[in-house]
């Protein structure tokens, strides 16, 4: 994904804070197994991903993406593989935040 002289221009990078809900800790880290399988298929890739330690009111996981272009992006987001998940991730998270970000 990267070019001759680094990132490549149009790349979204993006950084995800997911909280579980009560007692799915296990649930939510099974969840995200599943679905960040299919990042590398939408020309993305899982840079890295940080498991928090439960204490205090801090996420849960921390995840770095980065995307070839948004319509990766929204290609990834779209996957029928993943939309069919809903329900499952409904069930065991209960706050994420998505937010640009540079990655050095």
């Amino acid at each position: 994904m990267e070019s001759d002289g680094g990132a490549m221009a149009d790349a979204v990078e993006l950084c995800c804070l997911l909280w579980a809900r009560e007692g799915e800790r296990a649930g939510l880290s099974e969840y995200e197994d599943r679905v960040l399988a299919l990042v590398a298929e939408h020309h993305g890739e899982v840079v890295q991903r940080a498991i928090g330690g439960g204490a205090g009111d801090g996420p849960d996981e921390v995840q770095l993406y980065r995307f070839l272009d948004d319509a990766a992006l929204r290609g990834y987001l779209a996957d029928p593989r993943r939309t069919a998940l809903a329900e499952e991730r409904d069930r065991v998270i209960a706050r994420t935040e998505l937010f640009p970000v540079t990655i050095r």
